[in-house]
């Protein structure tokens, strides 16, 4: 299959003459990749079983982990599911469009290959101009995971998205870098309490509150991985997700103990020729001196974090690290979506000072 590349040089207002050819091959069935506020998305139409089977075919996805499927206006949403309970109802009001995504009762025109054969389905209604123009002249819901291959690092560029899916997919639509560069918060408002199956930009405080009440994690990403046997109720709670291909550990501890440590293991690997990744941030880069020391930005504004991570890890691919080391950060706020990307990233091995 030849990929087609379309670069959208408006971002905020794309010309829709060069989005009536990926809208028609979304509506009959093919996959197009398209930036989105968090990372790039790849769509297909949500009401196509077959459509959705093709991207999991082209990410070697599990097929019990379900899609997200992408509105672009309100009314979109009753033809997908049976009910909106009231959390979802304020939630929407508050965060619609933009970077949260809710779990519903599924309708029945939803198929079961959308949503891993669960009975509830994860919508989003995403802020980005160009995948909002996209979808809306599509006319369908369209199903977006990440655009990459499943379970390598999320692709915040067009570029990341060519790396992985050239060739397996129809069209490539390159609206430049992602603002954001962490996937979506998950909230499922589908049972009797709210509950964050996945932090993301919208933070557990921020949704807090909207309701007025304590929304709690799902416990799953809390304690760990999943058990298998389980079927996953949201896009990255089960599988390995996010990870380069090194092998990445975090250090968590005191700032001074954490650059000791990390500085330890990297001349320990680096005497044995292996190539060493430090992940650190503005405020400590220049405590390392030695492997590759990349900066994800600094920790007053964790939102420069976010968007570096995935870049950071690619780019770690590119330079063939053997092993990245990275610090810890603050799980509170955006910080708590980092440490569940970095968490995953890691296979769950952190390590104390």
């Amino acid at each position: 299959m030849k990929t087609e590349r379309i670069v959208i040089e408006n971002k905020e207002y794309p010309e829709e003459e060069l989005l009536k050819k990926p809208a028609e091959i979304l509506k009959n069935g093919g996959l197009v990749a398209f930036p989105t506020e968090t990372v790039y998305g790849l769509g297909a139409n949500a009401l196509n079983e077959e459509a959705a089977g093709k991207i999991y075919k082209a990410k070697g996805r599990p097929s019990d982990n379900p899609l997200i499927a992408h509105i672009a206006d309100f009314s979109d949403l009753n033809p997908l599911v049976s009910r909106i309970p009231e959390a979802g109802k304020k939630l929407m009001e508050a965060f619609w469009p933009g970077p949260l995504t809710l779990v519903f009762p599924k309708s029945g025109l939803v198929p079961y290959g959308t949503t891993g054969g669960l009975d509830t389905v994860a919508v989003r209604m995403p802020a980005d101009p160009i995948a909002n123009a996209l979808i809306r002249l599509a006319g369908v819901p369209v199903a977006a995971p990440s655009a990459n291959t499943s379970g390598r690092p999320s692709p915040t560029t067009a570029d990341h998205v060519w790396q992985d899916m050239d060739g397996k997919i129809d069209m490539i639509l390159d609206g430049g870098a992602v603002g954001i560069g962490v996937e979506s918060t998950i909230i499922d408002v589908s049972g009797e309490e709210p509950v964050i199956l996945r932090p993301g930009a919208v933070t557990q405080e921020m949704a807090s509150g909207v309701l007025g009440q304590e929304i709690h994690l799902d416990p799953a990403i809390v304690s760990g991985p999943m058990k298998d046997g389980i079927r996953p109720k949201a896009p990255g709670m089960k599988y390995k997700h996010y990870a380069p291909k090194a092998e990445l550990t975090l250090v968590d501890g005191d700032g001074k103990d954490v650059v000791r440590t990390i500085n330890n293991l990297t001349e320990e690997k680096l005497s044995k020729g292996f190539k060493v990744g430090i992940i650190c941030t503005e405020e400590t880069k220049d405590n390392y001196p030695r492997g590759i020391v990349r900066s994800l930005g600094t920790r007053t504004k964790e939102e420069t974090i976010a968007h570096s991570l995935y870049s950071v890890l690619r780019e770690f691919d590119d330079q063939e690290a053997d092993y990245i080391y990275s610090e810890s950060f603050s799980r509170d706020h955006l910080g708590q979506a980092i440490m569940n990307r970095l968490v995953k990233a890691a296979g769950y091995h952190i390590i104390g000072t």
